[in-house]
């Protein structure tokens, strides 16, 4: 119940795989590189401070940047992608603006953002669908659907598959883990940019998801970047001195790192990356079609969070020895973490695991102390009997001693309790003693002391008996099962006695019990002891 209600309102699952997730890609020992073909012309503080002495502050003239693309033209690269939205005119510099339109018109690699707006102001918009050249559609797509979004103001941007979204969407926690890929609205299919670019150049995009988890390349600044100011009065120099062909083949994206700018965000990797960068590696991860695989959703989550809790559960519930399973579950959780790293290091693949092993430990933990409270209250039932008023407490115990030549250890001891608990019907105690114990507990041997507790008179004395001699009748094939080394003897006898309710004397009465049981069992006679194997009894009357 907690689990469902986590997955759908609480969301803490959620948090912690997103939060996982980002230690995990932020620590990896093996990360992809970053693609060398793709270069980042940055408009940063340096060249804001540069350009300011002619140009003033930003925005600068269109022609500014005009200028530089048909330097970029001329040395031939694959594509320039340009993060920055163009969205009103230049009312100062319409000369500027007119040539500008005409490099970008001529530009027929030369690709432009269209900035998504929410959706709830589609109806207040006049811009359609059918307006965008290039997009695709279903048949029954809505021809007139308009839709909100800051398109570029020049015409020359408006080809066709040159009009891509370049928006980026946060998680809840407001990180940038993830990058829309397409925009599905009324039957209109609006692509982001990588997508635009990547299918222009010939690359496989059809496996590519509409919500893509981004496979990192690095912290900031891991691409090729050069400053705008640099290219620019370089390409504007009589004697330049920058390499000739520096962006031959290269995807140019023109894009700013300046905080002035306001295109820094919060990512898995860093909480300040520019958003250049962010379109940067989306491109990057399309191209190659390396993105992060991840099965999210709800309802993996909720699977495998109950998977684990009812193989916890299933563990509890058929006694399995708790010192073997502490240490098999704590394995196996951090054996799923291990796996989880392994998985995103080496195959690109996320498993989402963090919160449903938080919710298996988190279960674990509960039922441990619930355990410990169960053998607490057992231990004050077995002291105080069932009820406060009782005049006095029957038991009947049985000792069970296994004889070998060599001890049989802990490990097997606490086999052979679970496999006498599993014969018995009737509820009891079993406790085990092992001969590696150092001091006097060692003559003891390997020793088994079943208790039944009830109080005189009742039904259950009956049932305490009958479960007792069942026992016996099965300790032979009980233990011949287990396949115990060098075939020890057993002898086993039954001790019947009372406690009386006085609080005083309650665990001297106990301690009588238990060494009369042994005693009667040890002064009997018992011809049979010196053979290799078999099974006897020494009993009180029942």
């Amino acid at each position: 119940m907690v689990i469902l209600l986590d997955a759908g309102v609480f969301h803490v699952g959620q948090n912690m795989r997103d939060k996982a997730f980002d230690l995990m890609v932020k620590n990896r020992i093996f990360k992809p590189a970053a693609d060398p073909a793709i270069v980042i012309i940055d408009i940063n503080e340096a060249s804001l401070e540069a350009m300011s002495k002619e140009y003033g502050r930003w925005p600068w003239p269109r022609q500014v940047i005009g200028e530089l693309v048909e330097n970029i033209q001329r040395q031939q690269p694959k594509a320039i992608i340009f993060d920055i939205v163009f969205s009103d005119a230049d009312v100062y510099n319409p000369d500027s603006d007119s040539y500008f339109n005409d490099v970008i018109t001529a530009c027929d690699h030369c690709f432009f953002p269209l900035l998504r707006l929410d959706p709830s102001q589609d109806s207040k918009s006049q811009l359609t669908y059918a307006n965008i050249p290039g997009l695709t559609h279903t048949q029954d797509a809505e021809q007139q659907a308009t839709f909100a979004a800051i398109p570029p103001y020049f015409k020359g941007a408006w080809q066709a598959q040159r009009l891509g979204t370049h928006n980026v969407y946060p998680d809840n926690d407001g990180v940038v883990r993830q990058y829309r890929m397409r925009h599905h609205d009324r039957g209109w299919t609006l692509p982001a940019l990588p997508l635009l670019v990547a299918d222009a150049m010939q690359f496989e995009t059809g496996d590519t998801p509409d919500e893509m988890l981004l496979n990192w390349r690095g912290k900031p600044f891991t691409y090729q970047y050069v400053s705008f100011s640099e290219v620019y009065s370089d390409s504007a120099s009589s004697q330049p001195k920058r390499p000739q062909g520096e962006f031959r083949d290269k995807i140019v994206i023109i894009g700013s790192t300046a905080p002035a700018l306001f295109d820094i965000k919060p990512t898995a990797m860093d909480k300040q990356f520019p958003g250049v960068e962010i379109l940067a590696t989306a491109l990057d991860n399309t191209l190659h079609q390396d993105y992060l695989k991840v099965w999210r959703g709800k309802l993996p989550y909720i699977l495998l969070s109950l998977l684990l809790v009812w193989l916890t559960t299933l563990a509890f519930y058929f006694k399995v020895d708790r010192d073997r399973f502490n240490g098999i579950f704590t394995g196996s959780q951090i054996g799923l973490l291990v796996l989880s790293y392994l998985a995103i290091n080496f195959f690109h693949t996320y498993l989402d695991l963090a919160a449903p092993i938080v919710w298996a430990v988190a279960y674990f933990g509960i039922a441990k102390i619930y355990a410990l409270a169960t053998d607490r209250a057992l231990q004050r039932w077995l002291a105080f009997g069932l009820s406060a008023n009782s005049a006095e407490l029957e038991v009947l115990l049985m000792p069970i001693v296994i004889e070998s030549p060599e001890t049989l250890g802990d490990a097997v001891m606490k086999l052979v309790r679970k496999e006498i608990e599993s014969a018995c019907r009737a509820p009891n105690q079993t406790d085990i003693l092992v001969g590696t114990q150092s001091g006097i507990w060692g003559l003891f041997g390997d020793l088994v002391i079943v208790s039944w507790q009830y109080k005189p008179e009742t039904v259950y004395r009956e049932a305490a008996a009958q479960d007792a001699q069942q026992l016996a009748a099965q300790l032979p094939a009980l233990l011949d099962k287990l396949r115990l080394p060098n075939k020890p003897a057993i002898r086993y006898g039954m001790h019947q006695g009372k406690i009386a309710n006085q609080v005083e004397q309650l665990a001297a009465q106990w301690r009588i019990l238990f060494a009369q049981a042994i005693i009667q069992l040890e002064m009997a006679d018992l011809p049979s002891m010196a053979q290799p194997s078999g099974t006897q009894k020494v009993e009180t009357p029942i």
